[in-house]
């Protein structure tokens, strides 16, 4: 596997992106519309696209919310590349780029119907924190935080 620091602008994070929301309109339902204005890729700069034999199969974001804190964002790992550790790798790469920027802390949002991310976060040492804004009293949102010193 291959990983490759890239901004928005990859289009090969584009495609992935595209598949990732195709996904999630089915797994969210009446609520994807509401998640959806939330996700949008224009100001990641921070992007992680994995290669498996020269194709992209997974891909993470993450933006700065403040001076200490980024949001994990876009994690999306194609079915055929699942269990392969890619979302592992990808969420350590940008992990570490986020605390070689100086960050200390990710937090990060994920969905009820996200069955598989609500195992995985915590396996890489996330705890569930209380939903940040834009999430405040959304029930099927689940809010998660780690260090990153």
């Amino acid at each position: 596997m291959k990983l490759v620091q890239t901004n928005q602008a990859s289009k090969d994070f584009q495609q992935l992106v595209a598949l990732l929301d195709a996904e999630l309109a089915i797994r969210d339902g009446d609520d994807h519309a509401f998640y959806h204005q939330f996700n949008g890729i224009d100001a990641l700069d921070h992007v992680i696209v994995a290669y498996i034999n020269g194709q992209p199969v997974g891909c993470g974001a993450f933006k700065a919310r403040n001076n200490q804190q980024i949001e994990i964002k876009r994690m999306f790992v194609l079915n055929e590349a699942r269990k392969k550790g890619c979302a592992t790798a990808i969420l350590t790469a940008l992990e570490t780029w986020a605390a070689k920027e100086g960050f200390s802390e990710a937090i990060l949002e994920t969905g009820k119907a996200q069955i598989e991310a609500l195992s995985f976060y915590p396996k890489q040492g996330y705890r569930v924190i209380p939903n940040f804004v834009p999430y405040v009293g959304i029930k099927n949102s689940v809010c998660f935080s780690k260090s990153l010193v």
